[in-house]
């Protein structure tokens, strides 16, 4: 998918520590993961890491994945957001679609090979997305630049 060196980065954030063990483990070779026990600590990576990717549980103490994603979007809207949980609770995947604005939804517990796709799904729009930010950019000073010539060329 990517680089070594440009290893797609996930922050994994689950109130069991065997489940960070368990992804860490399987997903650290494909991708940069970082991992956090908690909403709090979490934000404290997302400040100080660039991530492409926010996996959460959805219960956890103190804060909940909804309210996590909420906090995300305040400090940076774009990594892909996507919410676990080993309950069906309705009202906490709407939440997590309206309030969290994630990209999936998967239970637990997760298989391999459906988390790998969503990563990679994920990733390809956050890609996309990233690609048109910059073709935007470009165009707008392309444009101011087009102006200034239009003005100097009206002026003379």
């Amino acid at each position: 998918m990517e680089s070594k060196k440009n290893k797609v980065t996930i922050l994994y954030v689950d109130d069991e520590e065997n489940n960070l063990v368990s992804f860490k483990a399987t997903f650290r070779m494909k991708y940069k993961v970082f991992t956090a026990i908690s909403g709090s600590a979490a934000l404290k990576i997302l400040k100080d890491n660039p991530i492409d990717i926010i996996i959460t549980d959805q219960r956890m103490p103190e804060m909940t994945g909804v309210e996590f994603l909420e906090e995300v979007i305040k400090i940076n809207p774009e990594p892909m957001r996507i919410l676990l949980t080993g309950y069906t609770d309705m009202a906490a995947v709407v939440d997590a679609v309206n309030k969290g604005k994630i990209f999936h939804y998967l239970n637990k517990p997760w298989s391999e090979e459906e988390l790998d796709e969503t990563i990679q799904r994920a990733y390809e729009l956050y890609s996309e997305r990233k690609t048109i930010m910059e073709t935007y950019s470009k165009l707008e000073v392309t444009n101011e630049q087009l102006e200034f010539l239009l003005r100097q060329k009206l002026l003379s």
